[in-house]
């Protein structure tokens, strides 16, 4: 991965995932042209093991959280036209210091999952009723395992704003709180049909793992198959998709052409952003 970006979502403040994640699996990335635009995380690695306990839902009423001290290389605020417009109804000072604990959050995303959730929580107690902040406290939970917290937070920024770009990070969350179930009913939501290509193929990833989880094996192949697999056209998520269905082949026992799905994606990862080469090359021989 090049150098973390540092103003992800759509505020410039706090990230949604972006590329391939380190290992491969099946972690949403959505609204990637987006990412790419204004910034992105990286999404926790999911090796396919008992999924992290999650933390419960932060609750409005404890007390604020202390102050995270902020990184000294803060850098400048470039926030796009609607975060400044939710940030111009707080007082002058109030929203600079929700707007630097918002670029903290940015900024810390990737290296420190847990210190930007920190800086993310501390301006939502700021300014629970901004969606900006919102977003930004529920990327961060995801990010650090907190399922259910980042479920509520990107509930509402939706409920806030009626953007739906979040769908495929609130459907890996309920996988990720071993409610496949409800991960997939996210595949009928109406809005699916506003998400951008990126973002119905990060869907796609992760209602395919919700099929694996549920032993849907086949499925999970099938919901993965059609014009953005076939493709010859390499787009970022390319890999990431490519990996997803070797994985859901391998499921399905189908060894022979998962290897070549394996061996596909290690082609195009450059960056060596996968595990696929050690993948294909730990699978039997034809």
């Amino acid at each position: 991965m090049p150098p973390p970006e540092r103003r992800p979502g759509r505020s410039g403040a706090a990230g949604q995932p972006g590329r391939s994640n380190p290992a491969g699996r099946d972690r949403p990335a959505p609204d990637r042209a987006r990412d790419r635009r204004e910034g992105a995380g990286r999404p926790p690695t999911d090796r396919g093991a008992t999924r992290q306990r999650p933390a419960g839902p932060h609750d409005d009423r404890r007390p604020r959280p202390a102050e995270p001290p902020l990184p000294e290389d803060l850098p400048p605020a470039e926030l796009d036209r609607d975060a400044r417009a939710e940030l111009r109804s707080l007082p002058t000072s109030l929203a600079e210091r929700v707007t630097s604990h918002l670029l903290a959050a940015g900024l810390l995303l990737d290296d420190d999952p847990a210190a930007a959730h920190a800086h993310a929580w501390y301006a939502r107690s700021l300014a629970p009723r901004l969606a900006i902040v919102r977003e930004a406290a529920g990327i961060t939970a995801y990010r650090t395992g907190e399922f259910a917290a980042a479920i509520a937070e990107l509930r509402a920024v939706r409920r806030m704003t009626g953007d739906p770009s979040h769908l495929p990070i609130l459907a890996d969350a309920e996988r990720g709180l071993g409610r496949p179930e409800r991960a997939l009913a996210f595949a009928k939501d109406p809005d699916v049909a506003k998400l951008d290509p990126a973002a119905r193929v990060e869907l796609a990833i992760v209602v395919s793992g919700a099929r694996r989880d549920r032993g849907e094996n086949e499925a999970a192949v099938v919901g993965l198959q059609g014009h953005a697999l076939d493709s010859d056209r390499l787009q970022p998520w390319t890999a990431r998709l490519w990996y997803a269905y070797a994985e859901a082949l391998l499921a399905a026992d189908r060894v022979d052409e998962a290897r070549r799905w394996f061996d596909s994606v290690a082609a195009v990862d450059d960056d060596a952003e996968t595990d696929a080469a050690d993948r294909a090359a730990s699978l039997p021989p034809d």
